[in-house]
């Protein structure tokens, strides 16, 4: 498999919601031990500093998501629920908290590796959720705050496929009752929609 060039910091220092967008048909990296487990970045959403009600940043910088308001292009990997791991990418300029969730993701490369740590799990649903995914690439806390522009992390994301528009889909984001308006209805939740 030809492998694509690493996202640069000048990838994630943009809008997040542009970055959001962006990030679908991207290749999003592990290796452990020297093999690579991959898949495509299929769908995400936007988190927009401390004004989203819905943003990890709301009440300020905490010492759960400080790393959001440090430099674009590093890991915010947070633990939810007391049982799951949330990959983000930080987003827009060092000091605002932005950050792109990954929500899930087409698997593509050590799919042995992640079969194992899906064990009794429909592939289709390997990588379905952020969650999910998070699980089946073995990230977790030792993630928090990698630099996403290189390898020495293990973690980051590469260029890949180029997308057409027709292929998106915009949405509002999932599961943010709580914020209200206009925060539950903003579309900053993108999908790509299998190829026909």
């Amino acid at each position: 498999m030809t492998t694509g060039q690493i996202l640069p910091a000048a990838f994630y220092d943009r809008s997040v919601v542009d970055v959001a967008h962006d990030l679908l048909g991207k290749r999003l990296v592990r290796v452990i031990n020297g093999q690579r487990i991959s898949g495509i970045i299929n769908e995400t959403e936007a988190y927009d500093g401390e004004q989203d009600q819905a943003c990890h940043a709301k009440s300020g910088k905490t010492a759960r998501n400080y790393v959001m308001y440090g430099r674009p292009g590093r890991a915010y990997v947070y633990f939810t629920y007391g049982m799951h791991w949330m990959l983000n990418c930080v987003c827009g300029p060092e000091g605002y908290p932005a950050a792109v969730l990954i929500r899930s993701l087409i698997p593509d490369e050590g799919l042995d590796f992640i079969a194992c740590k899906r064990q009794g799990i429909s592939q289709r649903d390997w990588c379905s959720g952020p969650a999910r995914l998070t699980r089946a690439l073995a990230i977790g806390r030792e993630c928090n705050e990698v630099d996403l522009t290189g390898t020495s992390g293990g973690l980051f994301i590469e260029e890949s496929n180029s997308i057409t528009e027709d292929r998106i889909h915009r949405t509002p984001r999932i599961g943010i009752q709580y914020a209200g308006e206009p925060w539950v209805n903003m579309p900053w939740r993108f999908v790509l929609q299998e190829s026909t």
